[in-house]
């Protein structure tokens, strides 16, 4: 572990804080291998439910890998196959919060589309800024890109490398809200009270449904939303749903 990344647990909602500020939250190995390890302590918890991923400061979420670094690596292919952080971020059962502060450039960008729900504050900005150092995103950055805010706009942010707004980001459906900069973490904790106020196993096997909305043809999509709804209505939190709905009181889940 280091302490650039910051992992907290507040009763059912767990924090990843890129903790690196005077390095814009660049991303280091260290920090991946740390990242990694965050997450894994996540998917085997059945006490945390619902999973914030921030950066530290108000000038960056995440400037993506740290450049520096980037020529550690002994060989291409030793690159290719280093820890990635966001497919440990993807790889989360956990619905997942990104709550964004300043810059989300390159895998910082991509960090945040692997995460279910985007909130920005005001000074936010993204990017795709590879393009200007010679090579393209490898976390995902074209497909996210493509399903959030369509292909015209996922083309002029990956070719150009410029940066978006946060009021554009909003427009175009790569953020859900955008709020004041001090409102943004206190935000971000009241969706995540919210999610883990909901039954967990029916908001992971949720997770699971929204990612295969998007990798499946519809009527197998549909077939497979059928097979999670069976999941979670033989669990013991649905018999509890149904009977906290007719006594009239809140339920109680347990995620069994």
């Amino acid at each position: 572990m280091t302490d650039d990344v910051l992992f907290e647990i507040d009763g059912a909602v767990a924090t990843i804080t890129l903790n690196r500020p005077q390095k814009l939250n660049a991303v280091t190995p260290d920090m991946a291998a740390a990242i990694v390890a965050a997450v894994k302590t996540c998917n085997d918890s059945d006490e945390i439910r619902v999973v914030i991923v921030t950066g530290a400061g108000e000038r960056a979420f995440c400037a993506g890998s740290d450049i520096k670094e980037l020529d550690s690596y002994e060989t291409p292919w030793q690159f290719r196959n280093r820890d990635d952080y966001c497919d440990a971020i993807r790889k989360l059962l956990k619905p997942t919060i990104a709550a964004v502060n300043g810059y989300a450039f390159g895998g910082g960008l991509e960090t945040a589309m692997s995460c279910d729900i985007r909130i920005a504050s005001e000074n936010a900005q993204f990017a795709a800024p590879e393009i200007k150092l010679g090579w393209i995103g490898g976390g995902g950055m074209a497909s996210f890109l493509a399903h959030s805010i369509g292909a015209s706009n996922a083309a002029l942010m990956i070719m150009t490398g410029d940066p978006v707004s946060a009021s554009t980001a909003e427009g175009w459906g790569l953020v859900s809200e955008v709020v004041p900069s001090a409102d943004l973490l206190p935000r971000a904790r009241a969706i995540a009270a919210t999610i883990a106020s909901r039954a967990p196993i029916a908001a992971e096997t949720a997770k699971l449904n929204l990612q295969a909305a998007f990798s499946m043809p519809l009527d197998k999509a549909i077939e497979y939303e059928r097979d999670l709804q069976t999941i979670c209505f033989a669990t013991e939190d649905a018999k509890e749903g149904r009977a906290a709905f007719r006594e009239k009181r809140p339920p109680v889940f347990r995620r069994r």
